[in-house]
């Protein structure tokens, strides 16, 4: 159970009233992703525009997105966010066999190479962000991504630690 009060959806108003009713729309549920940070609307509002960018980009699949925060969530061991993902790659056809080898080693992401090694990057990044080289970056530059993908990449990343560490927490419900 979690430990921060939160804002039940149906007790919402104002500007958290309209997200939380987005996501219902979208999704069928508000989940407890967003209700966590309710103590704080303007954090549900932040997270809903963050998404909402990713979401809608232009070249970051959801399938690479889905596994950065699946590996960065298993490295910080938020169950919340490693089974939401795994249902997501579920979802999209990606099997529980290959999830589980993704999770044992980045090199058995099923993905194609270029997104793999995005992916890569963005664990070195998260793991120890001191490690990465110019060497780095040209390569994932001539495997066709640009600094703002990579930034963009990077930055989905590094705020999934964040999240991971606010739901783990607040002790986070399962939806």
């Amino acid at each position: 159970m979690s430990i921060i009060k939160t804002v039940k959806p149906e007790d919402a108003t104002g500007k958290l009233a309209e997200v939380f009713k987005g996501f219902k729309e979208m999704m069928g549920f508000v989940p407890n992703a967003f209700t966590i940070r309710s103590a704080s609307p303007e954090q549900v509002v932040q997270q809903a525009n963050f998404l909402s960018y990713y979401w809608n980009h232009e070249t970051l699949s959801h399938q690479l997105l889905a596994f950065i925060r699946l590996l960065v969530s298993d490295v910080h061991h938020c169950d919340y966010c490693i089974n939401l993902n795994i249902g997501m790659l579920m979802q999209a056809g990606i099997s529980k066999e290959n999830i589980d080898a993704a999770k044992a080693s980045a090199d058995n992401i099923p993905l194609e190479e270029k997104e793999k090694e995005l992916v890569k990057f963005v664990l070195k990044v998260v793991n120890d962000s001191r490690s990465t080289t110019a060497d780095d970056m040209e390569k994932l530059r001539t495997l066709g991504w640009t600094d703002k993908d990579i930034l963009d990449a990077t930055n989905h990343g590094t705020t999934q630690v964040s999240s991971d560490m606010i739901f783990n927490a607040f002790k986070i419900d399962a939806d």
